[in-house]
């Protein structure tokens, strides 16, 4: 069995505590940002705070692993923990604005020069160690300095919460080759966020009026979905997802993994962060493979237990938690990547946990290669925009209506929310991962092929179902919110979602899969 911080919880926060210690202020809890703002308007001008002592909400840095797509393979060590330790940076220069409301009201250059300037000499060190690290396993030797700055992003006052015109996306989540999302899928500016207006250095901390303890969700991130125009091209229906089209390979391969009912969890990412304790800075749901943490190897993951029914499906599916904020804590309210970093109330167990495998609308699949690594969506798309984003909100009984993007529905009564993700379907032919963990993947073209030589693999569809009580909206703000865990920065937006895979199908399993699709079936 893997690390798990719920079961171990004793050695698990000892190791992420002495990993994050600077997060932790005071009696053990962070003082969190009570101004927000989207940060694809940063330079909009639209309801901007101009005064001096004008809000910082958040931090915007580049995102440096998404720059690095030739990295050699002997330099990919180091270079991951250069990039996790940058999150780290940030996480702590996050945690920084939050606690320091009352000295930026009072030098309107506080921000950049107490909390961003230091940011940037730390991230000028870290990015020139990667630079090394690459150089000396035979890369090209390129300065990475033109990354280290980061900036500051605005708080707006809060628009209206009731409006999503963000939510548009094309064959659900589908991108073409270049990684680009299609369709509108854009924040129109709705997400403002939400100026609170009062004591600023205060930690309203009750999970309530600001959410995450005053770090999101905000009023602006929830729509009441029956008010939402129609919207969806995922082509699901009551039951569920579709296949990719009424032609090509039409078949599908359920696998039945659980809903996470032992409490696996961890906030390592092994893909982006291998070797680091919290390299996500949040928690993740883990079923099938019970061995995935920051320090499973290949040969581990191969031989782990599995929750699958299919004994032949070790691969390994996590997403963030999603948490219920009605000012109860869990079991992680003290550990870093939980409560310390914002990340708290009670973490909700899917109802229905859907694994699906469907085809190509063009042609036939081939197998997965074992070990073979997707993420799909972007942990950060708040402050890295929209490119990588790939997000479906949706409730039951409008799934095939209304999907949303940069909102969180309110569902009517009687009916669960839904977390729907489409992964990428088209590999490189070659590659098992790459260095900024996209490129050896990709989403079809409008017409349903795959780009640039890529083969047709199968289409992960991932359907999460939770019982969740409604939210209410009063006097601007959100009461009882439900949010997704994120990296602290990015305020628990909606637009973060993700979704991430590992295959350890076994050979013959991966081929009852492949022949499931490419000839009509459908199998489990």
């Amino acid at each position: 069995m893997g690390r798990n911080i719920r079961k171990r919880r004793t050695s698990m926060t000892t190791k992420v505590v002495a990993g994050s210690a600077a997060l932790a202020l005071g009696g053990g809890g962070l003082v969190w940002a009570n101004f927000y703002a989207s940060a694809h308007e940063s330079g909009s001008g639209q309801n901007q705070v101009k005064a001096a002592a004008a809000q910082i909400a958040t931090i915007q840095c580049p995102d440096v692993g998404q720059k690095l797509t030739n990295v050699p393979t002997g330099a990919r060590s180091g270079v991951s923990t250069e990039l996790a330790n940058l999150d780290k940076q940030i996480t702590e220069a996050y945690a920084r604005l939050a606690s320091t409301r009352q000295a930026q009201t009072n030098d309107s250059g506080f921000v950049q020069n107490a909390i961003l300037g230091p940011l940037k000499d730390k991230r000028t060190a870290a990015l020139d160690r990667i630079r090394i690290n690459i150089k000396r396993a035979g890369g090209a030797d390129t300065s990475l300095a033109q990354l280290a700055a980061c900036t500051g992003v605005q708080a707006t006052p809060q628009t209206n919460a009731g409006q999503n015109n963000g939510g548009q996306q094309n064959n659900g989540g589908q991108q073409n080759g270049n990684g680009q999302q299609q369709g509108d899928g854009q924040d129109q500016g709705q997400d403002n966020g939400q100026d609170q207006g009062q004591d600023q250095g205060q930690d309203q901390g009750n999970g309530q009026q600001n959410g995450q303890g005053g770090n999101g969700p905000t009023a602006a991130d929830f729509v009441d979905i029956t008010q939402v125009q129609g919207n969806a091209q995922l082509g699901v229906g009551a039951n569920g997802l579709a296949a990719n089209g009424r032609s090509g390979s039409r078949g599908t391969f359920t696998t039945k993994c659980g809903t996470n009912g032992n409490d696996n969890h961890n906030t390592d990412n092994v893909i982006v962060a291998p070797g680091v304790s919290n390299g996500a800075h949040h928690l993740h749901d883990y079923v099938g493979n019970q061995s995935n943490d920051a320090f499973a190897s290949d040969q581990e993951l191969a031989a782990a237990q599995t929750t699958c029914q299919n004994q032949g499906d070790k691969s390994s599916y996590f997403w963030p938690v999603l948490r219920l904020q009605d000012g109860s804590q869990d079991f992680d309210q003290n550990a870093a990547g939980g409560g310390t970093e914002g990340n708290v109330g009670k973490i909700l167990q899917p109802a229905q946990a859907q694994l699906k495998f469907v085809g190509n609308k063009k042609g036939n699949v081939v197998a997965m290669p074992t070990a073979l690594r997707i993420i799909t969506g972007d942990a950060k798309a708040f402050v890295n925009g929209n490119a990588n984003a790939n997000v479906n909100w949706s409730c039951t009984g409008f799934e095939n209506k209304v999907q949303l993007e940069d909102k969180y529905p309110i569902c009517p009564q009687g009916s669960q929310v839904v977390r729907t993700t489409n992964f990428q379907s088209c590999w490189d032919g070659a590659n098992i991962d790459s260095a900024n963990h996209r490129t050896h993947v990709a989403f079809v073209q409008a017409d349903g092929t795959c780009a640039n030589g890529f083969k047709a693999i199968p289409q992960l569809q991932v359907r999460l179902v939770y019982n969740v009580p409604a939210p209410t909206l009063q006097n601007g703000t959100v009461v009882n919110p439900y949010a997704v865990d994120t990296f602290p920065e990015n305020l628990h937006k909606p637009i973060t979602d993700h979704n991430d895979f590992i295959n350890f199908f076994s050979t013959n399993t991966m081929n009852k899969l492949v022949n499931c699709i490419n000839t009509g079936k459908k199998c489990q």
